[in-house]
């Protein structure tokens, strides 16, 4: 056996449905489901009033009959249409003319027991359902016809009067009944802000974390303070390139999802150490990772923690390495000197770094040795207290001529 609560639990998201459509998205079911279960809601009370109305011989009571048919009557035309729109203006109109009107044959605004008051739904819908525009716009249409039937029923008198008594239990009820669906009303419009502002702040977040992930937080705050150019010049830097030996041939191998799926298992794991060293991550550029040390925040040990790094991650891609099972392996180059940072581009940004300390250690990468960490004598001179590095020698280099080079081995 049903009981009452499952029957009307039903009922009431049967109700819901009604006039959605199946490319709906979940606000435009939530509005429409909302408005169809506030109109009918009102019926029961509308259907009362008309009753009892025209039970003491009151031939108003036909005005909240007239109401509750057009209600009805919408709602049906709303299953068959799934128009919101209309069904919102029939209802505005519905409820604006209805109550307000019948205050004229029944004496005015104390004669009517304040019946006019229901009018106000107009406004409130109109405010939760079209903005406040709208509602302003039906609050001023309210007022016009409430004072207007207020004073001309106080003035003809009460053409189809009812019991004093009558009239003042009408009161009570318009102002409790009509106050506790006016409340409704307002605590639904302030939950639809309140998850307004939830969804911002939601949004904003999301856009924070996006930003931090592309530049550095002091980088980030910068720009959101004042949106110009960002360029600033730092004396003592150090900057790691490291490029997996041998990855194009390998990657022609391999299928697009794997080549992807192996670089991000890689660069995650080196995101994850240059976090640890509170290093910074400059960019990627195919398989070469490129991270620095001193900027934008400078730092005494910018070449001790990008020696560590790198040391961490020639270890990580070594046979029982945290990344050993990918069988890669690296070269690796470090250099230190002054360098240019800032932020460039309006649609992506991106922090990058410039000088002959970033293309010195970018060349001591790619004329490296499979496996070796490949230091300059401006490193050498920051490490060699604290570091075993071991002699290359003399190495022709790029656009540099002969340079002395040392390979990174180990702590001492």
């Amino acid at each position: 056996m049903i009981s009452p609560r499952t029957w009307f639990d039903a009922a009431i998201m049967r109700l819901a449905r009604v006039g959605a459509a199946p490319g709906d998205d979940e606000e435009a079911r939530l509005r429409k489901g909302l408005l169809v279960l506030l109109s009918v809601g009102v019926w029961p009370i509308s259907f009362i009033w008309a009753t009892l109305f025209l039970a003491l011989g009151s031939w108003t009571g036909l005005l909240a009959a007239v109401y509750l048919a057009i209600s009805v009557a919408s709602i049906v035309l709303f299953a068959r249409t799934g128009n919101a729109s209309v069904l919102l203006r029939i209802q505005l109109l519905d409820i604006v003319i209805a109550p307000t009107i019948s205050m004229a044959p029944l004496g005015g605004f104390l004669g009517s027991g304040a019946v006019g008051l229901w009018g106000l739904l107009a406004p409130l819908g109109a405010l939760v359902f079209n903005g406040v525009r709208s509602g302003a716009r039906w609050y001023v249409a309210f007022v016009v016809l409430f004072l207007a039937s207020g004073i001309v029923g106080s003035v003809i008198g009460p053409v189809a009067p009812v019991p004093a008594w009558f009239a003042n239990v009408i009161l009570a009820l318009n102002v409790v009944v009509g106050g506790t669906v006016f409340f409704t009303l307002l605590a639904i419009f302030y939950n639809q802000r309140q998850d307004a502002l939830v969804a911002l702040r939601g949004e904003h977040e999301r856009a924070e974390t996006l930003l931090l992930n592309i530049l550095p937080g002091s980088i980030a705050e910068r720009l959101k303070a004042r949106p110009e150019t960002i360029a600033d010049g730092f004396r003592e830097v150090s900057v790691l390139f490291a490029d997996v030996v041998e990855f194009t041939p390998r990657a022609h191998k391999l299928a697009a999802a794997e080549v992807v799926g192996l670089l991000d298992r890689l660069f995650s794991h080196f995101d994850e150490l240059a976090e640890r060293y509170d290093l910074e991550k400059i960019k990627t550029i195919g398989d070469a990772y490129m991270v620095a040390a001193g900027v934008p925040d400078p730092r005494p040990d910018h070449a001790r923690a990008l020696a560590l790094l790198a040391l961490d991650m020639v270890e990580s891609v070594a046979p029982g390495g945290a990344v050993g099972d990918l069988g890669l392996e690296l070269r690796i180059g470090l250099n230190s000197g002054p360098v240019v940072a800032g932020v460039i581009g309006r649609k992506r940004f991106l922090y990058d770094l410039w000088g002959d300390a970033v293309n010195t250690a970018s060349r001591m990468e790619s004329q490296g040795t499979p496996g070796r960490i490949q230091i300059t004598s401006a490193t050498h001179e920051l490490l060699r207290d604290e570091f075993v590095c071991e002699p290359r020698g003399t190495v022709p280099v790029k656009g540099k001529g002969d340079m002395e080079t040392w390979y990174l081995v180990g702590r001492r």
